[in-house]
């Protein structure tokens, strides 16, 4: 992704490119940008890309919600093992 590819040649020599660095990158970038940028952004992606785009979006949002029902399960087992009459 162009993208991608810009942000990196940029960046690559003043950060570790740790996690911590690249989440700080990311929500600079999209804390500048508006839903027209990102629309943009997003049609002049080829077919791959969009797909890589939405698949890790899938992803990570399934393991967030999944973590969040295990930890919900974690805090109350007390309820969720036990009828209740």
């Amino acid at each position: 992704m162009k993208l991608v590819d810009e942000l990196f040649e940029l960046y690559r020599d003043k950060l570790t490119g740790d996690e911590e660095d690249i989440d700080m990158l990311a929500f600079a970038f999209l804390e500048e940008m508006n839903r027209e940028d990102l629309l943009h952004i997003i049609k002049e992606m080829d077919t791959q890309e969009l797909y890589d785009l939405i698949g890790v979006y899938l992803i990570e949002s399934l393991k967030g919600k999944f973590a969040q029902e295990e930890y919900g399960q974690r805090r109350s087992p007390f309820f969720h093992s036990r009828d209740i009459h």
